[in-house]
């Protein structure tokens, strides 16, 4: 499957989610082909009741996430961080909380609904700290070296080129910055059946990177103090859950992925580079 046909899936879902929860709706990502479907999974329990207190109802509804990666970054007064598929805006505008009126919080987001929906829950927020732009993560319009963490919840795994996302988020890093999101992870193979459905890819499992292959293509890019640390390991009832209606044999593919799944924050850190001089003088 192309790059572009998932970026197409992609856009037109999160579309229709954005059009849901401005009717009142919740948005989750795992059951774009039946409403009545749960994926509690997944998104379920992931803010705490305060957090959800901080930011608009639509921003809540509009979560498709699969962590908290505004907790888990430990965000400092001052920060600058950019949040890779900004969505409705809720792990933005809790950053923007974070890092204070002296710090700065981009969201970053394709689909024009969904940017729509994020620039109504910064007007109802009153913060003055955020700004979404519209654009690809594979290509961020941010210069390099401007921004201390780049956070994502739930969207790496949704892009069809991975490698470039990770080599503009390393790009825009400034050195010694922070990566630090959330994602769905695979540990092993799982069926190639649920591989090769864009709904499931759309839905946070398809596109998934093993741990391996995630360490692997940050280190390659450059990032070093690479950790996977699963947050949620996936049942075969969780599977269950987030299988059903996608016309896949549940019997048959939960039996194959009990414990292969799992949602996980993943962190690594741009190098600060090092000078060569040694005394002094050398630098004159």
């Amino acid at each position: 499957m192309s790059s572009a046909k998932i970026k197409e899936v992609v856009r037109e879902k999160y579309k229709e989610v954005a059009g849901r929860v401005r009717l009142g709706a919740n948005g989750s990502c795992c059951s774009y082909s039946s409403p009545e479907t749960s994926c509690d999974p997944i998104t379920s329990n992931i803010y705490t009741a305060a957090q959800e207190g901080e930011v608009p109802a639509t921003a809540v509804r509009a979560s498709l996430g699969c962590g908290n990666p505004t907790a888990l970054a430990e965000l400092k007064t001052g920060e600058t961080v950019l949040d890779l598929g900004s969505g409705g805006g809720i792990d933005v505008l809790l950053a923007a909380r974070r890092v204070g009126p002296n710090g700065k919080a981009y969201g970053l987001d394709m689909t024009d609904e969904m940017l729509a929906l994020a620039e109504e829950n910064k007007r109802k927020s009153g913060l003055t700290n955020v700004e979404f732009l519209r654009g690809d993560i594979e290509n961020i319009p941010l210069p390099s070296n401007s921004v201390d963490v780049v956070i994502s919840n739930c969207v790496i795994n949704l892009a069809g080129e991975k490698d470039r996302v990770l080599k503009e988020a390393f790009r825009v890093l400034r050195p010694g910055g922070r990566f630090a999101v959330a994602d769905v992870v695979v540990r092993g193979d799982v069926p190639a059946e649920i591989k090769k459905s864009l709904e499931l890819w759309v839905g946070c499992v398809a596109g998934a990177l093993t741990d391996y292959d995630y360490v692997a293509k940050l280190a390659k890019v450059g990032f070093d103090s690479i950790g996977i640390e699963p947050t949620r390991v996936y049942s075969i009832e969780d599977a269950r859950t987030f299988l059903t209606g996608h016309g896949l044999d549940v019997d048959v593919f939960t039996s194959e992925i009990e414990g292969k799944l799992m949602s996980a924050f993943i962190r690594a850190t741009k190098p600060v580079v090092v000078s060569r001089c040694c005394v002094p003088s050398c630098c004159s």
